[in-house]
């Protein structure tokens, strides 16, 4: 018994530890896999002893909330789902009545609060007692109705996310890789969160009901589907659902996963409510579960395997990031042999070494992670020197997390990373300069700065004796050098990659200092917070870029070599506003689908990742394929164009 109660106590240390991390600090301590696999275990141990200890997490709600946003308790308490990964017990537990089946998406939960017609508060679940005021910020979301039909007090509650493709996006904008999101609920979190609205305003946030909580007055006929219509009245989107009894509930389940690759929202399961309101009222509650509601999480496709390696990733920050290689296996109908490890506290966790055998399985089906260890040989080095320069490297401790980094400021990675970002597509857009060419001309000593981007003639024998090169490829690189420095100031301020700033906000600051580089490099604290977007954070990763005499001096000699033309004014005909577009399958006459998106966002279209009612056009140079897309598109008959077609419609504005 004493053996049974002290694991329990590790566990809830754990898991407390692990949940405070995730939810409150967006850093992640170890897999859902394995947050699952010992919440289960804990549960199982609370079972058998009969002892539920004070802040064990089967007991809590929530967690305690680190903001400056105010604080409001919630009228009566936010709880959790029971959940099952067994779908016979879903079954059972629906038993002979019906329900409502949708997704449980995998975002931030937000409680909306309506007097006379308007959005009067919004408020975060928070700790389950006591949440977060975020009104300015629930003002901003992309399809919240400020103000509805209904006039009396509307009280619902829904799930605030950001989608894939804005995921996407958004790590893409930011000039600082390690920086990135590692997944669109932690974005949403801190977005939600914002002490700057406008802020959450660019990262386009969707807020899906599901569950109204109050309106007075309104006959429901003892329908929770009646209230989801009704909420779609009143200008809400409400979660996906399907109405379903015991003998459909399988086929619904198997619908739902058959969707999740392609879905653009991140969603972590189903939900399972019972749809008469009063049945489901009358059975109460647990201290932490209500009765009416439980989750389905898929119960993971786990796969044996052997770990041959951890691959060691050096960045331009100097981070060196942990991917576990390992023999091929087949997970969710795709081969995966890599699997990012995020950092060394996870690796230690895993008491990761070469040879171990391994299970993975993928993260909400997409995500691939290892599941556990089963060998835990724990004999992995951490490497002393950096894979890349050979530089002493060093374990960092931040916020309880370790992280290994290379102390070399000299370290190659970090210039040819620089480099690369420098010349990329939304910065200089200097064709020809992979990784690889640039890692050449950094070994050969071309390339020590980013002025030397364009003096490459000074070595025109070295470059076209280099393996892979010649001369025409010296000769293309050159006139691609040629074209680039050409370009606007905000292209050029995004490739210098000071921490945080992204093409968006690149563009936002050259706007606001007039396309004057001096003024801003010189600009103070008070002056770049008060441009939109740019907080204290961002503020400070811009004064400490141009407080370095080295990086403002290698700034200002690649910037003499350079013609800066104005940014084109974005007003202007906007042919495509409000049409939404979907882009699917390859594209021919654009680079890529994000160059598409690009020019259908500056007409004043706009670009969503999924089919729905509000989609105008679906653009798929296969029109006749049996794609979901084509399918969801011709079923609410949407038009499916090619890129033909599309240019088409845009031919004046191109010319």
């Amino acid at each position: 018994m004493e053996d049974k109660l002290a694991r329990q106590k590790e566990l809830i240390g754990r898991l407390r530890e692990a949940a405070r991390a995730y939810y409150q600090e967006n850093r992640e301590l170890m897999s859902n896999f394995e947050y699952d696999r010992l919440y289960d275990e804990l549960s199982a141990l609370e079972q058998e002893t009969g002892v539920t200890m004070a802040g064990s997490p089967t007991a809590q709600v929530g967690y305690e909330i680190l903001s400056e946003l105010p604080r409001e308790a919630h009228e009566s308490p936010m709880l959790s789902l029971d959940k099952t990964k067994d779908p016979m017990a879903l079954a059972d537990w629906l038993g002979d009545k019906e329900g409502l089946l949708s997704w449980k998406m995998d975002g931030l939960t937000i409680v909306l609060t309506y007097e006379g017609g308007r959005l009067r508060k919004a408020v975060t679940r928070g700790n389950g007692e006591i949440g977060e005021v975020i009104t300015p910020n629930a003002r901003v979301f992309s399809n919240l109705p400020l103000s509805v039909p209904f006039q009396g007090e509307l009280v619902l509650r829904g799930e605030a996310v950001i989608k894939y493709s804005d995921f996407y996006r958004i790590n893409q904008e930011m000039g600082d890789a390690d920086a990135r999101y590692k997944n669109p609920r932690n974005l949403c979190s801190g977005t939600v969160r914002q002490l700057n609205s406008a802020v959450t305003a660019r990262r386009n946030v969707n807020f899906f009901a599901f569950a109204l909580v109050r309106a007075d007055g309104v006959d429901f006929s003892d329908s929770r589907e009646e209230q989801f219509k009704w909420l779609a009245s009143q200008g809400f989107d409400v979660v996906e659902y399907k109405r379903v009894n015991r003998e459909s509930l399988p086929g619904a389940v198997r619908e739902f996963e058959e969707r999740i690759g392609e879905n653009d929202f991140p969603s972590d399961g189903l939900v399972l409510l019972y749809d008469s309101i009063s049945y489901g009222l009358s059975l109460g509650r647990t201290a932490k579960f209500p009765r009416d509601s439980i989750a389905f999480k898929w119960a993971d496709e786990t796969a044996g395997t052997t770990l041959r390696y951890v691959e060691w990733s050096a960045s331009r920050t100097g981070l060196i990031n942990p991917v576990a290689v390992f023999d091929p296996v087949e997970l969710e109908g795709t081969t995966v042999s890599r699997a990012s490890v995020h950092n060394v506290s996870i690796v230690e966790g895993l008491r990761l070494g070469e040879g171990d055998q391994i299970t993975v399985y993928k993260a909400n089906m997409i995500i691939p992670q290892i599941a556990e260890n089963l060998t835990g040989s724990g004999s992995l080095k951490i490497p002393e020197a950096c894979p890349v320069c050979g530089g002493k490297t060093q374990i960092r401790q931040e916020n309880g997390v370790k992280s290994l980094y290379c102390t070399n400021p000299d370290c190659q990675a970090k210039r040819i990373k620089r480099f690369s970002l420098f010349v990329s597509r939304d910065a200089m857009n200097i064709d020809g300069l992979s990784e690889a060419t640039l890692e050449k001309l950094v070994d050969a000593g071309c390339v020590r700065e980013f002025a030397d981007l364009f003096r490459l003639e000074r070595h025109k024998e070295q470059i076209v004796s280099m393996e892979g090169m010649g001369e025409k490829s010296y000769e293309n690189l050159i006139a691609s050098a040629m074209r680039a420095r050409e370009t606007t100031l905000s292209r050029f301020v995004y490739g210098l990659g000071i921490a945080g700033i992204g093409a968006a906000n690149a563009r936002v600051l050259c706007r606001a200092f007039d396309d004057d580089f001096e003024r801003l490099r010189h600009a103070d604290r008070e002056e770049l917070e008060a441009v939109e977007g740019i907080g204290p954070v961002l503020a400070d990763g811009i004064l400490d870029y141009f407080a370095s005499d080295a990086r403002c001096g290698e700034a200002m000699r690649a910037l003499a070599l350079l013609s800066i033309k104005k940014e084109a004014p974005s007003g202007g005909p906007k042919p495509l506003e409000g049409k939404t577009f979907v882009i699917t399958g390859s594209v021919e006459h654009f680079a890529n689908r994000k160059e598409a998106k690009e020019l259908i966002e500056a007409l004043g279209g706009k670009v969503t990742g999924s089919v729905t009612a509000k989609t105008d056009y679906l653009i798929n140079n296969d029109i006749t394929s049996g794609s979901s897309k084509n399918r969801k598109a011709k079923e609410l008959g949407i038009p499916v164009i090619t890129e033909a077609d599309f240019l088409k419609m845009t031919e004046q504005e191109r010319e």
